[in-house]
């Protein structure tokens, strides 16, 4: 008897088992009657880690990420141990910063019989690597991959290429045609994915593409700070900047006013990502916003899915984005 039997039975969603299991005051007290009486009369056992044991399971789920200062990662570590903390799982946290080598160790650890799974989230082990470490039988999901995903391992990521297109589509309408885009570390996925979302919303309105307006090469302030100040230096300067990420588009803000212009009024700048400053930044920043919270739900739904030994259709799961317009992009200048 599982969680699923148990919802199908009682006519409930999973969740709302869940939340029944895990003793939640937000179920109605029929409904809460209901599921247990399902689960008394089929011998369902409500503690999920004693159940786990019994399996060999530990109930712990290990999370490999860069960093824990930076609102991306947090955002989707937070997502992460909701949906855990609904089937009574715990996360053991290990910052790699994005070091190869720690990264390295601490799977190894992990997998030591210590956790039952991992999420790995912008992971620094190639994919070959990663294979290797699936032939060794330790189940795992990738979150937010650095390299191009491959058959056969697990991962979970947004749609980098519509929300780039979305951004630059957004911008165009605005009248905009000088548009640059400072880009984000080279060979990532995301950083790729955006640039030929950019890429292909330029082509798609007639416009052609110019090196001249692309640059950047990493995810940072700083390197935002730089490369707008670069843009801005070319002897026909753009009108609007699309940023790699949100960081990339505060440092651009910032060079921006270091000239003495204004955002939207002189240059319009859009980001990607919408972490919890893009709301609140001068001016608020229009930006994609990536459903970072549900890439760790997601992850988490699927490394269950595979620790109880279910049949997998799509190991990739890719996640919509969306624009969110603020007040940092407006009409191009006449």
């Amino acid at each position: 008897m599982t969680i699923r039997d148990v919802a199908e039975l009682a006519g409930v969603s999973i969740a709302t088992v869940s939340r029944v299991v895990n003793d939640r005051p937000d179920v109605s007290p029929e409904t809460r009657r209901v599921v247990m009486r399902v689960m008394r009369e089929h011998g369902f056992a409500m503690n999920r880690s004693a159940r786990g044991l019994a399996r060999g399971r530990t109930g712990l789920v290990g999370f490999t990420v860069p960093l824990l200062s930076e609102p991306y990662f947090t955002d989707i570590l937070a997502g992460a141990a909701d949906a855990l903390s609904m089937t009574d799982q715990r996360l053991v946290i290990c910052p790699t910063h994005h070091q190869h080598a720690r990264e390295v160790s601490l799977l190894e650890r992990l997998m030591g019989g210590t956790t039952d799974g991992a999420i790995v989230v912008l992971p620094e082990e190639t994919n070959a690597e990663l294979l290797r470490l699936q032939d060794l039988g330790y189940p795992f999901v990738v979150c937010d991959p650095r390299e191009p995903p491959i058959d056969g391992i697990p991962t979970v990521c947004a749609a980098h290429a519509d929300g780039a297109r979305a951004a630059v589509g957004h911008l165009l309408a605005l009248g905009h045609r000088r548009i640059a885009m400072i880009i984000g570390s080279p060979g990532w996925v995301a950083s790729e994915e955006r640039l030929e979302g950019y890429r292909v919303a330029l082509a798609t309105a007639g416009i052609a593409f110019d090196e001249q307006l692309v640059a950047g090469g990493s995810y940072a302030i700083q390197v935002g700070r730089r490369a707008t100040a670069q843009l801005l230096s070319l002897a026909e300067p753009p009108t609007a900047i699309f940023a790699s990420n949100d960081n990339l588009a505060f440092g651009a803000i910032r060079a921006i006013v270091d000239r003495g212009l204004r955002v939207p009024d002189d240059v319009s700048i859009v980001g990607f990502d919408d972490t919890e400053h893009a709301s609140c930044f001068l001016p608020s920043l229009t930006t994609v916003r990536q459903p970072l919270a549900e890439l760790g739900r997601t992850a988490v739904s699927l490394l269950n899915r595979i620790l109880d030994g279910q049949r997998i259709e799509a190991l990739r799961v890719e996640l919509a984005t969306r624009l969110v317009v603020r007040a940092s992009t407006g009409p191009a200048r006449v």
